[in-house]
């Protein structure tokens, strides 16, 4: 075995995997070494890679706690593994514990009474891991420090080790669907930019959400799913995809009603501004479009929240009003992070004034490369104001989405928002800059080729290092959790496969040259479950593609709901499943944001535009999928037809293919027979939509992001198909 395969084996790359097409793949040394760089080993040489490789190995030996302990809160006992040197065993080990709550805990054992786990040699040495005995904790996140001292014979102290570790107690579940609600459930998918009313600009925002979820709550739906809502980039309104954000941990200011924000009435130049007839005329013009133009949007929004801001600093700030107080307790609430967020917004804006290419803090002069540097300490006070600017419609955004939510509660929605975390951060974003050490620069996560994506996927996004996550106590992980669970009944978290192996694609490389990487997946669920069950958050975990086997069960096992898609769900001959083979624990839907529509896919839109953008190696794989998809159709009118959810007389026409109003009802009528506990319709299905949100691989090539509803908010529960579904739903999945 060579140094740097050595070492990758160590950090925990895999070798090889088995791709969708049952080849093995082998990784490369070539992306070992990049990954491995990029993380922050020294691969410059055999020697200094030997060196990394017998620091990872002695590591866990020569530090006395691991960095991080999870504890199974269900066990009848707590405990920790220690490490020490064999001629310390006659001593005493003090430890101290600093609760959650700030509460202390103190104790202390003789090393000779702790029952010895395994025990190694190090330079002649032999070290000891015990099983260190800690009290019963309350779940949730601790500290323990602990302390060996090394007394002469005249009892005075010669030398003491101490060490520290974040102790997290969870539990092995997470909050789940039978805790909301004792019914199968359902609800509508929405991409929340393309709902549209009279009084929007341009794109859906939180106002149009919450008369959405209004009306679906009278229709018996129990939640409207959302595509991510993290921040992207203020300063760049035209970085679209909402699964390549800034943070994690904020929200897309793009969404704010302006025309809800507290002072809005009370503001005169904001009211001047809004109704002029040139201001008027240019809302008009971005909602007369079928397409998103998120730069007018966002210059017509920002230029009005500027306004408002300058007010709210006048009539609030100074005055120390209650609404100034209500703001204050959210950026103390929101800590650290707000203010980092709110900063990288202003240098972002800052430095692309002076050159609209400068795309993210990587670009920006070195001595701004890092948060807590002197530029960047100089550049918040000289820019305070505008700092403010940016942590002012962060409250705005987070008190309407919260004022939803409320709400969906209010109208009885036994879930309410079910929103979506993504996998990961644009590399050139705020969440990067402000935590280098947590993130792999340079990395990009992706997934391999398969049967959609022939030639694999870069997504573009900079991977969290798994040993930094550990060291840090998984708390950039928490805070994601946490920043989406605050405001949602029901969370998805996107490529939930990631959390056991992601597939990192080394810098310079292809998206088919990638290499998968373990993560500490059964650390990861503990966290999730605690979060969970602190917010009661159903977790669905979108677990799409060649899973690991056994991956499954242990989702299960954790109280994540799989997530199920139609199309997906056939044997290995190709027929659909019926649906009472659907597992209960699961989130059914037709389809979702990167795959045709329902009405896309049985008149093959999708395959369409594949072969427009030249997504085929060649055209043999082309015809091949136009052929399988004839054959397709006929296997979905037969488990329809089977399921007695299709009148023989009421299929569509196949050749050419057509869609009809029966078949789009069918089809949700056969997966509401599912057992699963929820059911996603997603608006596009529910309104016979042909062409999907997204296609991975493209940008601009296709109008991914940027589709508008073909119907305004309250247009859309007069829709005949819409009706009819509502119709049915209430039959089969409802409290009635």
């Amino acid at each position: 075995m060579s140094s740097i395969e050595k070492l990758a084996d160590l950090v925990g790359f895999h070798r090889s995997y088995t791709n969708s097409f049952g080849d093995q793949v082998y990784a490369t040394d070539e992306s070992r070494y990049a990954l491995l760089a990029a993380m922050g080993f020294d691969v410059t040489s055999d020697d200094s890679i030997n060196r990394a490789s017998v620091e990872l190995v002695n590591e866990p030996w020569l530090t006395l706690l691991p960095d991080t302990h999870i504890v199974k809160a269900e066990l009848a006992e707590y405990s920790l593994p220690i490490s020490y040197e064999s001629s310390l065993k006659d001593q005493k080990v003090s430890w101290l514990i600093t609760t959650e709550n700030n509460e202390q805990i103190k104790g202390s054992h003789l090393l000779d009474a702790l029952t010895i786990v395994q025990e190694q040699i190090i330079d002649g040495s032999i070290y000891f891991q015990s099983s260190l005995p800690i009290p019963k904790l309350a779940e949730g996140y601790h500290k323990i420090d602990v302390k060996i001292e090394t007394n002469n014979r005249k009892k005075q102290v010669q030398f003491s080790q101490t060490d520290s570790c974040y102790l997290i107690v969870a539990p092995k579940t997470c909050y789940g669907p039978k805790d909301a609600a004792d019914y199968k459930m359902w609800g509508l998918a929405a991409q929340l930019y393309s709902l549209k009313s009279d009084k929007s600009w341009g794109l859906g925002d939180f106002s149009d959400l919450n008369s959405l979820v209004v009306e679906a709550a009278k229709k018996g739906a129990s939640c409207i799913g959302l595509n991510p809502l993290h921040p992207l980039f203020p300063g760049n309104p035209a970085h679209r995809s909402p699964y390549s954000p800034t943070s994690r941990n904020f929200l897309n200011t793009i969404y704010i009603d302006v025309n809800q924000v507290p002072n809005f009435e009370e503001c005169k130049e904001a009211n001047y501004k809004v109704n002029s007839k040139e201001f008027q005329q240019s809302i008009n013009q971005v909602n007369q479009s079928d397409l998103i133009d998120y730069r007018h949007s966002a210059w017509l929004k920002y230029q009005i929240l500027e306004l408002l801001y300058a007010d709210f600093l006048k009539k609030h700030i100074d005055k120390k009003s209650e609404l100034s107080k209500e703001y204050f307790d959210f950026v103390n609430r929101s800590g650290t992070g707000l203010k980092t967020l709110a900063t990288f917004d202003a240098l972002y804006e800052y430095f692309r004034a002076k050159d609209e290419n400068l795309y993210g803090w990587t670009d920006w002069p070195t001595e701004y490369q890092t948060p807590n540097s002197k530029a960047v300490n100089q550049f918040q006070k000289q820019y305070s104001e505008r700092v403010g600017y940016f942590q002012f419609i962060q409250w705005i955004a987070d008190r309407q989405l919260h004022q939803v939510e409320m709400r969906a509660k209010k109208e009885g929605m036994a879930i309410g928002l079910y929103l979506d975390l993504a996998v990961g951060c644009d590399g050139a974003g705020a969440d990067v800059w402000a935590d280098r050490d947590t993130y792999v620069s340079g990395g990009s996560v992706g997934a391999p080729p398969d049967a959609t994506n022939l030639l694999g996927q870069d997504w573009g996004l900079t991977p969290i290092n798994p040993l930094a996550l550990k060291r840090k106590g998984f708390k950039p992980f928490i805070q994601a959790l946490r920043g989406n669970m605050i405001h949602a009944g029901a969370l998805r978290i996107d490529h939930v496969l990631g959390y056991m192996r992601q597939y990192w694609v080394a810098p310079g490389k292809k998206a088919d040259e990638g290499i998968y990487i373990t993560f500490p997946f059964e650390d990861m669920l503990r966290v999730i479950a605690l979060e969970s069950r602190r917010a009661k958050c159903i977790v669905i975990g979108e677990d799409l593609g060649t899973t690991p086997e056994g991956f499954g069960d242990i989702m299960a096992s954790a109280g994540l709901l799989s997530y199920r898609v139609l199309f997906f769900e056939r044997w290995e001959d190709g027929l659909f499943q019926r649906p009472e083979n659907y597992p209960e624990q699961s989130m059914v839907t037709v389809s979702t944001h990167d795959l045709p529509t329902l009405a896309g896919w049985w008149t093959g839109n999708d395959l369409a535009w594949r072969q427009k953008l030249e997504l085929y190696p060649n055209e043999k794989m082309g015809q091949s999928d136009r052929n399988n998809r004839i054959i397709d159709r006929e296997q979905l009118i037969s488990a329809l037809i089977d399921m007695k959810v299709l009148d023989e007389a009421k299929i569509p026409e196949k050749s050419p293919a057509k869609m009809n109003q029966e078949l789009a009802i069918a089809v949700q009528e056969f997966l509401a027979q599912a057992p699963s506990r929820i059911q996603l319709i997603p608006l596009e299905d529910a309104l016979g939509i042909f062409e999907q949100v997204n296609i991975p691989g493209t940008i601009d090539e296709h109008p991914n992001w940027l589709q508008r509803m073909p119907y305004k908010n309250n247009e859309i529960w007069e829709h005949v198909e819409m009706k009819k579904l509502i119709e049915m739903m209430k039959k089969e999945r409802c409290n009635e």
